[in-house]
């Protein structure tokens, strides 16, 4: 739904483009307390917001909803945003859209998570955005954590707990022809069908096999001995051993 022309009243197809120049210009004003100069600034990062919301299209929120979430995210970011650091206004501002829009997808999560939880993670988000602006790189958890003073483990357990749940319907990957979806890259390699058949097979195989031969190849593959090992503990030479396991797998090969 976020192709719509009309959002909140506001027709997309109509919204103004700001280049570069005109920004820098509108920032001096707004520092200095314009508001009409804000105004027009909020207005022509809306398409901003309206980029940023085609990440969410998958989730069954309302457009009108995450539209207005995201141009709360954008106006935060117009009254922080530092003139004096080297960044582009919307490399600083579509991290705070986001975020704004992440909040509120948690807050009206149907999956519900015990307030402690929320503060702790809430706490851990604005100390990790403090440090980012402080230090310009992206902190650890043992950072975060030093800074709550609790264990990283404390730390984990509630962003964990707060983080969106991905659908498995949610592409990943489109070429223009069918799309790739979460559940296509979901696998399980210890429930193939394939390893449960030969699994079996083995299993009828065996049948086939004396106690000792089954003995051998039992300490030889799944309990990782040597043949020397082998040998020592049935009482046998390392190369009869070499000789009846070759037999017994020759004999394997035949039923599976």
């Amino acid at each position: 739904m976020t192709n719509k022309v009309e959002i909140c009243g506001v027709n997309t197809s109509k919204l103004p483009v700001l280049s570069r120049e005109e920004k820098a210009e509108l920032f001096v004003k707004i520092k200095a307390g314009d508001m009409k100069a804000r105004e027009t600034f909020v207005q022509g990062n809306l398409r901003l917001v309206l980029s940023v919301i085609q990440r969410f299209n998958n989730r069954g929120e309302n457009v009108d909803d995450l539209f207005q979430v995201g141009c709360i995210g954008l106006i935060k970011a117009i009254d922080n945003f530092d003139l004096s650091q080297n960044v582009q206004f919307s490399t600083y501002a579509v991290p705070m859209i986001i975020g704004e829009i992440r909040r509120y997808l948690r807050d009206n999560n149907s999956i519900r998570v015990s307030r402690s939880l929320k503060d702790i993670a809430y706490k851990a988000m604005h100390v990790k955005e403090r440090l980012i602006s402080t230090n310009s790189k992206e902190p650890t958890i043992s950072e975060i954590a030093k800074e709550l003073d609790l264990p990283k483990e404390d730390v984990v357990f509630a962003l964990d707990a707060i983080a969106d749940p991905v659908s498995l319907f949610e592409p990943i990957y489109h070429d223009g022809g069918e799309a790739i979806f979460v559940m296509d890259q979901v696998k399980d390699t210890k429930n193939l069908d394939e390893n449960w058949l030969e699994s079996i097979a083995l299993s009828e195989a065996m049948k086939h096999l004396d106690e000792r031969e089954k003995h051998i190849l039992n300490l030889r593959f799944f309990q990782s001995r040597t043949q020397m090992e082998v040998a020592e503990e049935i009482g046998i030479s390392q190369a009869q051993v070499s000789r009846l396991e070759k037999s017994a797998l020759k004999q394997l090969r035949k039923y599976v």
